[in-house]
């Protein structure tokens, strides 16, 4: 991993958690990484009935404001899976 410069000020992995679950309230955000790269895995029943690219739309809406900027702390999502609860 490289080295990502950011102006974000506070826990990045905190920020990522939080943001999903305000788009999913019961979702459960399995979130790794640093320096800019992320794996999130998302658990939820809001997935239930969309396919794998509109679940993963939803994840990426809500931290699209993480991601905006040259200096964003999320530079990056590596791997992204997401799934209904079974």
């Amino acid at each position: 991993m490289s080295d990502h410069p950011t102006d974000f000020q506070g826990d990045i992995l905190e920020a990522i958690r939080e943001s999903v679950k305000k788009a999913l309230p019961d979702a459960v955000v399995d979130v790794h990484g640093g320096n800019g790269h992320y794996t999130l895995a998302v658990t939820s029943q809001g997935f239930a009935g969309k396919g794998p690219v509109d679940s993963q739309r939803l994840v990426y809406g809500a931290i699209a404001h993480l991601m905006k900027g040259d200096r964003a702390p999320v530079h990056a999502v590596d791997s992204l899976k997401t799934k209904v609860p079974s």
